[in-house]
């Protein structure tokens, strides 16, 4: 087998930690840390909210939604929460109406929906540890949802097309396929994907175990024949060369040795499917969404479905039957009155 994926690896993973790929940390970008603030104090917000067991991704997304909102009242001298009212919040939410982001878009329904959530969330806590004598949040509308299909479905054959994509003569190629595989077979998460470890597949059993998954629940599923293949594959001939250390127990390594960083996994993913050259942008979390909707059409029961994608609500995997439109297009073919009248061909004068 050729070892330029090695030679590759070997040669990324001498560059110093400072010049490698993924997103560095930030500072939260807030100049007031007065006592009593609320730049001060929502620190201790999130060490509650540490205490009391929540995952760190969901802990991440709060603290960014809730910093824009600090550095909002930063912006207009509103430095403690005795100064915020319920009109203070309200214009906050005609801010974020009108707010353009960098490609002049506006924020999408889900993003005002965390950012005002956050904000109550923070307040709420505020008033438990008598910070304040009463929540101007407490009667803040929430905006109204929306129910929005999933952007990218791939077809069965272009997903073949982008599975065809990484050069499986080259090692770090073999990987890439074996990710690929095991995105489009259990539909997981990209989270879940860079959390596996290698025990956490069951190659006899043909199963792959989730720890902690969205909201820190963990559950089971199936990996089918061609994943597992490629997984094995991976397994039996790449990744010892690529591990550092046989402490090392993640599933999938970087050319570094290291877990794959969310965000390299995206653009690795986006990359293939750009070159697949099938008219779609895309990344990791439309094979979720092309999985779920394949399945669907081609008769798994919705239950079935919902435990695979570790959905807590059936609500969430029900969107998923308004893109699964082929069942829907036969009863229509099959039941409509216009389609069982033969077409006219000429027309009457």
């Amino acid at each position: 087998m050729p070892s330029k994926g090695y030679a590759h690896a070997r040669k990324m993973a001498a560059r110093p930690k400072n010049k490698r790929g993924g997103n560095p940390t930030q500072e939260d970008g807030l100049s007031c840390k007065e006592p009593g603030s609320m730049s001060a104090l929502y620190p201790e917000y999130f060490e509650r909210l540490a205490v009391l067991n929540y995952s760190p991704r969901s802990m991440i997304s709060r603290r960014k939604e809730l910093i824009f909102f600090l550095i909002w009242c930063e912006e207009r001298d509103l430095l403690y929460p005795k100064q915020i009212t319920k009109t203070i919040l309200e214009a906050y939410q005609r801010y974020l109406y009108h707010y353009r982001k960098s490609n002049d878009k506006p924020l999408s329904y889900r993003s005002k929906y965390l950012r005002t959530g956050s904000v109550k969330a923070f307040f709420k806590w505020l008033c438990k540890q008598n910070y304040l004598p009463w929540n101007p949040a407490s009667e803040l509308e929430m905006p109204r949802p929306e129910i929005r299909l999933p952007q990218t479905v791939f077809s069965a054959h272009e997903v073949e097309q982008i599975l065809n994509v990484p050069d499986i003569n080259d090692p770090l190629g073999i990987r890439d396929r074996a990710i690929i595989e095991l995105f489009y077979s259990t539909g997981i998460r990209r989270s879940e994907m860079v959390n596996l470890c290698v025990e956490d597949l069951n190659r006899e059993c043909y199963v792959l175990s989730i720890r902690q998954g969205k909201g820190k629940k963990d559950r089971t599923v199936p990996v089918g024949k061609r994943a597992l293949h490629w997984l094995n594959l991976y397994l039996d001939s790449v990744r010892d060369k690529l591990t550092l250390s046989q402490h090392q127990r993640s599933l999938f390594l970087t050319g570094y040795g290291e877990p794959f960083n969310p965000d390299v996994l995206s653009r690795m993913v986006t990359r293939y499917i750009n070159k697949a050259d099938i008219g779609k942008s895309a990344s990791c979390h439309a094979f979720r969404h092309t999985c779920a909707t394949l399945m669907l059409e081609n008769g798994a029961d919705i239950r079935f479905v919902q435990q695979l994608l570790g959905h807590a609500d059936i609500s969430a995997t029900q969107i998923y039957t308004q893109v699964s439109i082929k069942q829907l297009q036969k009863v229509h073919a099959e039941t409509h009155p216009a389609d069982q009248q033969p077409p006219q061909s000429k027309l009457n004068p």
